[in-house]
C-alpha cells in the first residue's frame, strides 16, 4: 500500500492564508465535497499539515532541543531553543518558504490542519458515496482535528478552539478558551473517532490512525490533562486490543528496513518515502555525524544534534536502548572515529542512532515515531500509581517494558513518589529523541530543577524559567487576531 503522507498530498496540499486558517470562497466550498473523490482530497489535505510539522521537523525538534537529552549545534535559531533566549518574536530559519522548528511552525501547521478538518467534518456527510467510507473518513478527519489541537494544547496551554470552518475572514478570529476545554474538546473529537468506523490493525493504511491509535491518543491526552482514570482506561483498552505488541529487539524499531515489520509496535508515525519529489525529514542528516558516515548512518549528515554525555551516562549499561547512542563510529574507510573525534564543538558528543538511513540519497527514512505501544504500557504505570500508588498492576506495568530493554524488575518497595518517578524517568530512557521528554518535564514541573542541570562544555550554563513551561503565542498571530491575548508569563 502506498503511505498516505507522502508524495500523494502534494497534489491536494491547499495553501493557507496570512491568519494561518484556509478561507474558501462559498462557490468553492458548495461545489466540492460532492463526490467520493472530493471527500478523499479533501481529507488528504487535512493530512498535509503533518508534512509540515513533520518536515522541520517541529513534531520532534521544538521539544528535543529544549530538554535534557539532546541539543543541537550551536547556530542562530536552535540554540535559542536550548538557552531559553527566544521571545513572541520568535521565529526560526525557513526552508523552502516554510516555517522550520519554531513555536509559529507548530502553531500555523496545527490551524492549518483544523482548519481543513473542519471542511471535511461540515461537508463529507451530504457527499454522494459509500456509506461506511464516509464514516472512515469523518473518523479520520475527528482524529486529525484532535491531534493538532493536542499539539497546541502542549505547547501553548490555552489556545482557540475551532471547530468549524471558516466561510469568512471574521469567523476565523477566535479567542483562546482554558486548556481545560480543549482537553474536553480533544475528548469529545477523538470519542467521534473511535466510534466511526476507523479500521483495527493491520487492516489500516499506512499512515492513516487505526481505532485504537485514537484509544492511545486519548490516553495520552488524558494524562496530560492529569485525568488519571481515564488515561489508564484508554491504555488498558489499546493493551487489552491485543492488535499491538513489544518488538523482541528495541533497534528493529527504527531499523529502516523493519518499517513495516515495526508497526506492530510504531502505532502511528509521520510517514515518509525514499523517492522525490516529496516531504521527507531533517533528523538522518542532523543527527548523523558530520560528512559522509557509511554504512551506518546516511550517504550525507551534518554533525548537528547530539545527546548529553550525562544522558548516555545515565543508562544501565546492559540497557539495550543505550545501543541506540554512540560515543564512536566506523567511517566509510572502515575507520573507528573515536567520542573525542565525532564533533569539533565538543570532546563529549554523543550520536543517536534512531534516525539512521544508509541508503537513501534524499534523507526521508526512516518514519518518525508519534504512538508507539510502550507509551501505552507506561502511561498505565504511572496513572495506577497515582490513582493507587505503586500496586503489582502497576509494576507490572512499567517491568514490561523494561524486561524488553534487557533489565531486571524495578526494585520493589517503592514508595508512590518514587515509583512515579521511576516511570517519568523509564519515559526518557524511552523515547529519547522522539519530542515526549520534554514535555513529560513541563507537565510535571520538573523542568524547572532538570534542565538548569542539563549542560555541557557547548552549553554551560540554560537559564530556564517558569515561563517557559509554554511557549508564547507568536507575535505575527497577535497581530492577525485582535481576539487572542498573549499567554500571561509572556506579556
Amino acid at each position: 500500500m502506498k503511505k498516505i503522507f507522502i508524495p500523494i498530498l502534494a497534489a491536494f496540499l491547499l495553501t493557507s492564508c496570512e491568519l494561518d486558517e484556509t478561507i474558501y470562497s462559498s462557490i468553492y466550498t458548495e461545489a466540492f465535497y460532492k463526490t467520493a473523490a472530493d471527500a478523499e482530497k479533501g481529507l488528504i489535505a487535512a493530512y498535509g499539515p503533518m508534512g509540515d510539522l513533520g518536515s522541520g521537523p517541529a513534531l520532534t525538534l521544538l521539544a528535543d532541543m529544549s530538554d535534557d537529552q539532546t541539543y543541537p549545534r550551536s547556530v542562530v535559531g536552535r540554540s535559542t531553543l536550548t538557552l531559553f533566549t527566544y521571545d513572541v518574536n520568535y521565529t526560526n530559519q525557513k526552508s523552502n518558504g516554510r516555517l522550520m522548528e519554531s513555536p509559529q511552525q507548530v502553531w500555523a501547521a496545527s490551524y492549518d490542519g483544523i482548519e481543513k478538518a473542519n471542511w471535511v467534518i461540515a461537508k463529507v456527510p451530504e457527499a454522494s458515496m459509500d456509506e461506511t467510507r464516509k464514516k472512515q473518513i469523518l473518523g479520520e478527519a475527528y482524529f486529525l482535528r484532535a491531534f493538532y489541537h493536542w499539539m497546541l494544547v502542549k505547547n501553548f496551554g490555552d489556545v482557540p478552539i475551532k471547530i468549524t470552518p471558516s466561510y469568512t475572514e471574521a469567523e476565523a478570529l477566535t479567542a483562546k478558551s482554558p486548556k481545560a476545554e480543549v482537553f474536553k474538546q480533544i475528548y469529545a473529537d477523538l470519542e467521534q473517532a473511535e466510534a466511526a468506523g476507523l479500521l483495527s490493525y493491520p487492516s489500516v493504511e499506512k499512515g492513516r490512525p487505526a481505532r485504537e491509535v485514537a484509544t492511545a491518543l486519548y490516553a495520552k491526552a488524558a494524562l496530560y490533562n492529569e485525568d488519571w482514570a481515564k488515561a489508564l482506561e484508554k491504555a488498558n483498552a489499546v493493551i487489552n486490543s491485543g492488535k499491538y505488541k513489544l518488538m523482541p529487539e528495541v533497534k528493529d524499531v527504527y531499523r529502516y528496513d523493519k518499517e513495516d515489520e515495526a508497526r506492530i509496535e510504531n502505532m502511528w508515525a509521520y510517514e515518509v518515502d525514499p523517492i522525490s519529489p516529496g516531504r521527507s525529514h531533517q533528523l538522518v542528516g542532523l543527527y548523523g555525524p558530520s560528512g559522509s558516515a557509511g554504512a551506518e548512518y546516511a550517504r550525507t549528515s551534518f554533525g548537528s544534534m547530539f545527546a548529553y554525555q550525562s544522558f548516555f551516562d545515565s543508562f544501565d549499561p546492559t540497557d539495550k536502548r543505550r545501543t541506540l547512542l554512540d560515543t564512536n563510529y566506523l567511517n566509510k574507510s572502515g575507520k573507528v572515529v573515536a567520542q573525542k573525534d565525532i564533533t569539533p564543538i565538543s570532546a563529549k558528543g554523543v550520536l543517536v542512532k534512531k534516525y539512521q538511513d544508509p541508503v537513501s540519497t534524499i534523507g526521508s527514512i526512516p518514519n518518525i515515531p508519534i504512538l508507539r505501544l510502550p507509551d501505552m504500557y507506561l502511561i498505565a504505570a504511572e496513572a495506577e500509581a497515582r490513582l493507587n500508588g505503586p500496586t503489582a498492576t502497576a509494576y507490572g506495568f512499567i517491568n514490561t517494558v523494561r524486561k524488553r530493554a534487557g533489565l531486571a524488575d524495578l526494585k520493589t518497595g517503592l514508595s508512590k513518589d518514587a515509583f512515579i518517578d521511576a516511570v517519568i524517568q523509564e519515559r526518557a530512557w524511552e523515547f529519547f529523541a522522539e519530542g515526549d521528554r520534554w514535555y513529560d518535564l513541563t507537565r510535571t514541573g520538573k523542568f524547572l530543577t532538570v534542565i538548569p542541570k542539563a549542560v555541557n562544555d557547548v552549553y554551560p550554563v540554560r537559564n530556564v524559567q517558569p515561563k517557559n513551561r509554554y511557549f508564547p503565542i507568536p507575535q505575527d498571530e497577535l497581530n492577525a487576531n485582535p481576539k487572542l491575548e498573549q499567554n500571561p508569563e509572556w506579556k
